[in-house]
């Protein structure tokens, strides 16, 4: 058993990052780790709020190192990865600097092109790192970072949601309906799920509200849609409500460092129209079946007539390699931290 404290911009919210965080933070406790959580904002043990990514100013080195001394390992949720809250950052790796500690990277500086000059994570010997996919692995290894990749995991049996009143309260009918599950930002690529959902003659539900300034630019692509729109999700409606209303999903998008409605839509056993963004090469890898935005004919053949076995075979891939029930077991080989030898249990890339 080991004392652990896990930092972030935010816990407890419904970013990508937060939902991750949350089930490695489950999977910790269930190894039996005391799991102390700081963050600048959301739900956590200990609010900071020079910590969050609008803060105006960084938390001091004293406040940061009261929260992280009695910790054996801290394990770090992307605030070393994406330069958001810089100063923050700075002030982190100085907190750290000597102690055990774990960077789980969601993303990189480089993979995003407002960030593209930005430095990417560093390193000490007593650091180490893990990547959701191989792809960010690999580019840490070209600048000189040992990395394990972990990706994201899965509740395989979800809630099964209720489809009726989920349409009811969207006020829909007999309607196709396309859900894009995420929220609006340059790279989830907006226009794609309105011509998916044109071509279909669906309605499209965009669940997300618009972030990173894009709210302009997706107030006119709405405005100029010739599709029926949904926007935001109705009150007292969760998200296995949404999967269960919808009748496809569509990831559009030109850039995920995953990508969780991906494996959400397998899960719920609905199926997906995605495009093919690099890291779900990684994901299709595995054995997955998807429909891709181009495939228009073979999409409208299905929600006419859907393939008996399409969605287990589907889940069965997901229960084998992206099961969240495993994900205390593929966490235990990164904890050794305190060992001497350390370095040897990074030698695996992957843990499946």
């Amino acid at each position: 058993m080991a004392r652990i404290t896990v930092v972030s911009f935010r816990l407890g919210g419904t970013d990508g990052v937060s939902i991750e965080a949350s089930k490695w933070i489950d999977a910790l406790r269930q190894l039996g780790h005391v799991v102390t959580l700081v963050a600048g904002e959301g739900r956590a043990d200990h609010l900071l709020p020079g910590l969050a990514i609008y803060a105006n100013s960084p938390p001091t080195l004293g406040e940061l190192q009261s929260v992280v001394e009695d910790a054996q390992i801290v394990v770090v949720e992307n605030l070393a990865s994406l330069p958001l809250n810089v100063g923050a950052r700075d002030v982190l790796y100085d907190a750290l600097d000597g102690r055990n500690a774990l960077f789980h990277h969601h993303d990189l500086p480089w993979q995003r092109e407002q960030f593209a000059h930005f430095e990417g994570p560093r390193d000490q010997t007593t650091w180490r790192h893990v990547t959701i996919n191989d792809l960010s692995r690999r580019q840490l290894a070209e600048r000189g970072i040992c990395a394990t990749t972990i990706m994201n995991s899965f509740d395989c049996d979800p809630p099964p949601g209720d489809r009726d009143a989920t349409r009811a309260a969207l006020n829909l009918d007999d309607q196709r309906l396309v859900l894009l599950p995420t929220r609006a930002i340059p790279r989830k690529n907006i226009e794609g799920a309105l011509r998916l959902a044109r071509e279909l003659n669906a309605v499209l539900w965009l669940l997300g509200p618009a972030e990173d300034g894009y709210g302009t630019q997706l107030e006119l692509l709405l405005n100029d849609a010739t599709v029926q729109l949904r926007l935001g999700m109705p009150e007292g409606a969760s998200i296995h409500d949404a999967y269960a209303a919808c009748d496809l999903v569509v990831m559009p998008s030109t850039w995920e460092g995953f990508g969780n409605p991906v494996l959400e839509s397998v899960t719920h056993r609905r199926p997906l129209a995605v495009n093919r963004y690099p890291v779900l090469l990684e994901i299709e890898a595995f054995g997955f079946n998807f429909f891709h935005l181009n495939e228009m004919n073979d999409i409208e053949r299905f929600l006419r007539d859907p393939e008996a076995d399409y969605f287990a075979k589907n889940l069965a891939v997901a229960r084998a390699h992206f099961n969240v029930e495993n994900l205390p077991a593929r966490l235990s080989p990164v904890l050794n931290l305190g060992e001497s030898d350390v370095r040897e249990s990074f030698d695996v890339t992957r843990i499946q």
